[in-house]
């Protein structure tokens, strides 16, 4: 069976999950790793066992000796090293968000369309089948007509020099953290939004932002997002009949995972199967690769959700509401 080699450009802590998704693969294999850092590409390799380690970005992507890359860099540089990758013959993985503006996506979409080679956001939780059934449930009536979606992302960031801390390296609450429930209210919007509004507690970046989205269909959604506050992850689905609360929206459960489903006089929890939602995502990324079939996720949803993320820090340093688009 034809494998796809890849190779990951620098050695951030989300790129031990990516590789452990393709050590599970059937379609993948690692097979190189970059940092600008040769020491630090070497170790990485060896604690990973990965066959190659190179001391650039560049040199990975010219070596010939990988079929496909992921990206796990900082925001400010996911742009550059994508068309770069693309421009140098390879098919794309990048690491959410896929880019630091709507502008810049938009770049990355021109090169795909030049070049013709996959490229996606790796928002890995949407690979998850506990979604198929959370879709299932919505789209079939369960809650009643949906009215608004409430996603909540915080955490205590520690260490002041963490690049989600940077605004020169496109930090901040929003795009680490908070692109996960607007992505979420676009799922289960079917739509785009068309309006936002939102506050926030800036330092050098955002640190929390509670936002607004109005979809043309009537639905509303609530967005918070924080690298100031205690931990909370959760999602809330809400309809005229019910409701769905996810309270692992974002990292289901490899062994099992669950969703709970309220209606007037009943409450349900839902078991759904288990996965390793970055190995679902390296098979079907590969999968592109070796078939030329399209990513589940094409990127010009990764576009439209760079939008929302524009509309709703625009919104949050002007203190008034911005069309999205």
């Amino acid at each position: 069976m034809a494998l796809v080699r890849w190779g990951i450009l620098g050695t951030a802590a989300i790129a031990e999950s990516l590789a452990e998704g393709i050590r599970l693969s059937s379609n993948s294999r690692l097979s190189a790793i970059a940092s600008r850092d040769a020491a630090k590409s070497k170790a990485w390799a060896e604690r990973f066992d990965v066959p190659l380690a190179f001391g650039s970005y560049d040199e990975l992507l010219h070596s010939g000796e990988v079929d496909a890359v992921y990206i796990p860099l900082p925001n400010s540089l996911h742009a550059e090293w994508t068309i770069r990758a693309l421009e140098a013959g390879l098919p794309v993985l990048c690491e959410k968000p896929l880019t630091a503006s709507a502008a810049e996506a938009r770049e990355v979409l021109r090169a795909r369309d030049r070049t013709g080679l996959p490229v996606a956001e790796a928002f890995m939780y949407r690979y998850h089948p506990m979604y198929d059934r959370v879709l299932e449930r919505v789209r079939g009536g369960a809650i009643g007509e949906v009215i608004g979606v409430h996603g909540v992302f915080s955490f205590m960031l520690d260490d002041p020099k963490s690049i989600v801390a940077s605004s020169e390296l496109a930090g901040g609450a929003l795009l680490d953290v908070g692109c996960y429930p607007v992505n979420l209210a676009r799922l289960v919007a079917g739509c785009e939004p068309a309006r936002a509004c939102a506050m926030m507690r800036a330092g050098t970046v955002d640190n929390t932002l509670i936002g607004l989205l109005e979809f043309p269909n009537g639905l509303l959604a609530q967005i918070e997002c924080s690298i100031e506050c205690f931990e909370r992850v959760r999602a809330e689905i809400t309809g005229t009949k019910g409701s769905i609360v996810l309270e692992s929206p974002w990292n289901p459960g490899n062994r099992r995972a669950e969703f709970i489903l309220c209606r007037e006089g009943a409450t349900e929890r839902i078991e759904t199967p288990g996965a390793n939602r970055f190995h679902l995502e390296v098979e079907d990324f590969a999968n592109a690769v070796l078939t030329g079939a399209a990513p589940r996720w094409p990127i010009e949803d990764a576009v439209a959700n760079m939008a929302a993320l524009d509309a709703l820090i625009a919104a949050a340093r002007t203190g008034a509401a911005v069309s999205v688009g």
